[in-house]
């Protein structure tokens, strides 16, 4: 089997927006109609911390400053690595877009209601400050 031959990861982005009272913003995707972070994949020319800014600036209209990587999850389903950071917003303004309808500030006990499992997780664990988290997940739940 040849190098070109091997399965593939690809690499995505995600940042948890906080607002200095414990509160995270979701996106709602336009899509899916899910509730999630704002994120996607890595450019294979681009820094990691770059493509965050991006992605969140593309779904958001924000400009962020990341603050902390809080977790590392793997969608063992489709082989997509996500690398999640806790974020600061230090410009722009909320604009939805074709990738997102609305936004919604949420707070640690209102996320499970609002996001698959999958997804609670990364915004939960952002809001932590400690180790780290590295998670599997199907796509919707925790594995």
């Amino acid at each position: 089997m040849g190098s070109a031959d091997l399965p593939r990861h690809s690499v995505s982005v995600a940042g948890v927006i906080t607002d200095g009272q414990g509160r995270a913003l979701l996106i709602r995707r336009r899509d899916t109609g899910a509730w999630e972070p704002p994120g996607g994949v890595l450019e294979l020319n681009e820094s990691i911390h770059d493509g965050l800014r991006r992605e969140v600036r593309e779904e958001t209209g924000l400009e962020v400053k990341p603050v902390a990587l809080t977790g590392v999850y793997k969608n063992m389903k489709r082989g997509v690595v996500a690398l999640v950071f806790r974020c600061e917003a230090i410009g722009g303004e909320l604009t939805t877009n074709a990738e997102v309808t609305e936004f919604r500030w949420v707070k640690p006990d209102e996320v499970r209601g609002l996001a698959a499992e999958a997804f609670a997780a990364r915004v939960l664990d952002a809001l932590k400050t400690g180790q780290v988290a590295i998670r599997e997940h199907d796509g919707t739940n925790l594995v």
